[in-house]
């Protein structure tokens, strides 16, 4: 069993009442609901995994903009640093969709009627592929930073060290004898920040290309720039 909470968002009661049946063996805590609207409230606790969201829940449109809606709310504005994965799931079987759902933040795409083992696999990939870009995303801004204080902390003692790569603020603090002052203002949270603009202005303001600099997801450079009131 996987030690994961799954929330499933699909109309049909049938389908709801199955899907839990297949998945609670597999997965520590499931959760079904048939109403959207009550995704913000289910998500803010930060602690779903993976969510299985329907294509389509109006009864008079099978276009499949219900879910690419939700699949909006949830990677993009649902607040969290790290939202959970995505797999859609719909009765009508369309390779545009499918294609659209992966490029706007979805994991996989699921075809109803489904295979269980099929459903079950993508979603345990979904979720080790979420909690491998949180690891190296966390690991990446820890290296960052620790290269940084040792660089502040460790100044060569025959040569003034080269701080052509460290950040202007950082550059600042240590003075222009090399040295570092008596009392360094700099905060993480300040070469975090700065560290994000210097990768944004060096991209052209290319989202993709800057998370990559950064080592990060999207999703989670958007968050950041948020937190930073970066715009």
């Amino acid at each position: 069993m996987t030690d994961a909470r799954i929330l499933v968002i699909d109309d049909n009661a049938a389908v709801r009442s199955t899907l839990k049946l297949v998945l609670k063996t597999q997965f520590q805590s499931v959760a079904v609901v048939g109403d959207p609207q009550l995704i913000p409230a289910l998500l803010g606790a930060g602690n779903v995994d993976a969510v299985l969201l329907d294509m389509n829940f109006a009864q008079d449109r099978l276009d499949g903009q219900d879910g690419l809606f939700w699949l909006d709310r949830i990677m993009n504005r649902s607040g969290l640093e790290n939202p959970p994965a995505v797999v859609m799931i719909t009765a009508f079987g369309d390779v545009s969709l499918a294609v659209q759902s992966l490029k706007n933040g979805a994991v996989d795409f699921i075809e109803k009627p489904w295979d269980n083992n099929d459903l079950i696999a993508k979603l345990n990939e979904a979720i080790a592929k979420r909690r491998l870009q949180i690891q190296s995303a966390k690991a990446a801004i820890a290296a960052n930073s620790a290269n940084a204080l040792d660089k502040l902390q460790s100044p060569d003692k025959q040569q003034s060290p080269d701080l052509s790569s460290v950040h202007p603020c950082i550059t600042s603090a240590v003075g222009n004898t090399g040295k570092p002052a008596e009392k360094p203002q700099i905060t993480l949270e300040e070469m975090e920040r700065q560290s994000i603009l210097d990768a944004l202005e060096s991209s052209g303001r290319n989202y993709t290309e800057a998370a990559e600099k950064l080592g990060i997801s999207r999703q989670t450079l958007y968050n950041k720039m948020k937190k930073y009131g970066i715009s």
